[in-house]
């Protein structure tokens, strides 16, 4: 249960433009009021549905407390559950994926439809109603071809980022792209320092030189402005627009989603140390220089949709001071490796770079651990995404303490 006596002494002693107190990094109170308040509250993003190829497919994850199950249904649709039998308690699946005719409680083999149905429960007594054992739900929903959980009893509206994030992902083929690679690295960082650090490109030419071969790290294209402030963005965003590509800058009224189509430098058209393209083109592309699409949604992901390949982050936070970070690399399902793509290539780039935010996030984290630290103030010009991320974050945060508690589980 959130103190939200000491919750609001904190968030009154937070100076506007500067970034965070050090309580809200360390303190492992803070860690579970963002939990209870945020995370439990909000549409957290799960999987890829390229993850879930097929019926019986299913994938796990830890949403803080709670384990959970997404598994395709034989009808095609994807579910999620508390990954939890309604037995004794035991934990279904433990591997992170896999594939499953029927979901089986390795305990005593009480055995679920994967739409969450008890199908068999050996020796119970007269009278045990399997209909009131099912698996427990949990609200999921798709957008832009991506799977989003929500622990909350009464899940907050999705149609909005659904109806934006599918049309602006369409040309991307998001349904016919399947999983090339994934990695899955932990950072000694809390949570809100990886969105920070993703959320500005004031670090990226003193610590990515991979990326910066490609990327843009003009701040009018990548802080919370709309692109068209840059001339570069203003003509990418014509010349997709032109193309049957929505492109132009979108933001939801709440701040906690946005997506815009941004170029390359020069001819690049992907994440590549030459620039060049590292898969076949994506059905509905119509050509190579789409940039990328940027699409972000708090608390837990940013993607990039380009042209020949489609890559999508997943944040979770493990405690205070350590955060899961898993990045996915998709492709055009009939692209086949070594004769369309190579993985070397396609995935260098963004390996680099992740390996080289951790190692931002981690000498964060320590220099926000010493007595020492004291929050400064953000270049507006060059942080102007990471102050929208904390305002919407402490937004989150009073939203939550004025609200009734609306976790299913509980």
């Amino acid at each position: 249960m959130t103190d939200t006596a000491t919750l609001s002494r904190h968030l009154a002693a937070v100076r506007p433009g500067h970034s965070l107190p050090r309580v809200f990094y360390t303190d492992p109170a803070i860690h579970a009021a963002d939990l209870d308040l945020i995370w439990y509250r909000h549409w957290i993003f799960a999987a890829a549905l390229a993850e879930l190829p097929r019926p019986g497919a299913y994938v796990t994850l830890t949403l803080g407390a709670y384990p959970l199950l997404l598994v395709r249904g034989g009808d095609g649709a994807v579910r999620a559950f508390h990954n939890v039998c309604r037995h004794r308690g035991q934990r279904l699946c433990s591997a992170e994926r896999g594939q499953a005719a029927k979901i089986v409680c390795p305990y005593h083999q009480w055995t679920y439809e994967t739409d969450g149905r008890l199908l068999w429960a050996r020796d119970m007594d007269e009278g045990f109603d399997p209909a009131r054992h099912g698996l427990k739900p949990v609200h999921c929903a798709t957008a832009a071809g991506m799977v989003f959980v929500c622990l909350a009893d009464e899940a907050p509206d999705f149609a909005a980022v659904k109806a934006a994030a599918d049309r602006y992902a369409a040309p991307h083929a998001p349904e016919g792209l399947k999983v090339a690679h994934q990695s899955r690295i932990v950072e000694r960082g809390n949570w809100k320092l990886v969105l920070e650090n993703n959320r500005e490109c004031y670090h990226c030419a003193g610590s990515h030189p991979a990326l910066c071969r490609t990327f843009n790290d003009d701040p009018d294209l990548v802080g919370a402005d709309d692109s068209l402030s840059s001339p570069a963005g203003r003509a990418h965003v014509e010349t997709c627009e032109a193309a049957g590509l929505p492109s132009r800058y979108v933001i939801s009224p709440g701040q906690n989603w946005r997506l815009v189509r941004i170029p390359f430098l020069g001819e690049a058209v992907s994440y590549t140390m030459d620039g060049r393209p590292a898969a076949p083109r994506l059905p509905g592309m119509p050509f190579d220089r789409a940039g990328t699409l940027l699409f972000f949604h708090y608390p837990n992901t940013w993607n990039h949709f380009l042209s020949d390949h489609v890559l999508t982050f997943r944040v979770l936070p493990l405690g205070p001071t350590e955060t899961e970070v898993t990045t996915t690399w998709l492709v055009r399902a009939d692209a086949e490796e070594g004769r369309d793509y190579d993985l070397m290539r396609l995935t260098e780039v963004w390996t680099a770079t992740n390996e080289e935010d951790r190692r931002v996030v981690e000498e964060n984290q320590a220099g926000i651990a010493s007595p020492a630290y004291e929050p400064g103030p953000y270049s507006r010009r060059q942080e102007s995404g990471v102050m929208q991320f904390i305002d919407w974050y402490l937004d989150s945060l009073r939203r939550g303490m004025s609200g009734p508690a609306r976790v299913a589980a509980e």
